[in-house]
């Protein structure tokens, strides 16, 4: 029995000895990865910001945060959304508004879970790039060319092309946001008149339905016309009541040079061009 006090003493610091070596054996608990990503690299104002990921470890009732924040820091979109079953999620988010101002690299920063985040970066920009150009626009009848001037926001023009049987030009553009198109038409290729001679409006297509121009204005020798299109729009037609006429100045100077030769082969043979009586 003598040594029953050295093994209590033992024993309890034995115990005592263990109980940070076990604490130092639990492991902290790892952190769940996530994945972000952004459905194009680049948007302009008006544009739609498709955010999409997943979350590779759920935790029950956490929501997912996702900030968008500008070049200088400033937060200009928050949003909370559910994570799917499998971990994935995805939100869209409008680039409208007046947060929406400065052009250059924006971030995306996604928060789950307090503690897990990851992000991303796009470019934007707040003033959609405007075009001015000349497109030459030639005639597949008369081989005539006409100088367009265009001013383009939202898009590019690719063609334009002349239809005559329905007395009209179409514009096509590459809409890759809302924009607008400005077009200079001078009168010798397409106008619109009344029976009385007086300027009529133009009929405006957009994909074949109509829609009015925003602005329109003439003077002597040109019609000019801006047309809203939207995101995605392809085909802009413009109907007039007269087209480019059949003969151009090359085939009218054939056809004069023509008449004058009748004329004076007419004069040395005695042939008559009208009955006399």
């Amino acid at each position: 029995m003598r040594y029953l006090p050295i093994l209590i003493t033992l024993f309890f610091l034995s115990s005592a000895l263990s109980i940070p070596i076990l604490a130092q054996t639990q492991s902290p608990a790892t952190a769940a990865s996530i994945t972000t990503s952004t459905d194009k690299s680049s948007y302009t104002l008006g544009d739609t910001i498709v955010i999409s990921g997943q979350v590779h470890a759920i935790v029950p009732g956490n929501q997912l945060t996702i900030e968008i924040l500008d070049p200088n820091n400033s937060l200009v979109n928050v949003a909370q959304i559910d994570v799917s079953q499998d971990g994935k999620y995805t939100d869209s988010i409008s680039a409208v508004g007046t947060l929406w101002k400065a052009n250059g690299v924006y971030t995306v920063k996604v928060l789950y879970a307090s503690n897990v985040t990851q992000q991303t970066r796009f470019t934007f920009q707040s003033t959609p790039t405007i075009t001015s150009n000349v497109f030459q626009l030639k005639d597949p009848n008369s081989q005539q060319t006409f100088n367009v001037n265009y001013t383009i926001s939202g898009g590019t023009l690719k063609t334009m092309t002349i239809d005559a049987r329905s007395l009209s030009v179409i514009a096509s553009v590459n809409s890759t946001s809302d924009g607008t198109i400005t077009l200079q038409l001078p009168r010798v290729l397409i106008d619109a008149k009344t029976n009385s001679g007086q300027d009529d409006a133009f009929i405006i297509l957009i994909d074949g339905a109509e829609v009015k121009p925003q602005s329109e204005s003439s003077d002597n020798t040109f019609r000019n016309i801006t047309v809203q299109f939207l995101k995605g729009d392809q085909d802009i037609e413009i109907i007039g009541t007269q087209i480019v006429p059949e003969f151009g100045p090359i085939a009218a100077l054939v056809l004069a040079i023509a008449i004058v030769s009748i004329i004076a082969v007419s004069a040395k043979t005695g042939l008559r061009l009208m009955p006399k009586y």
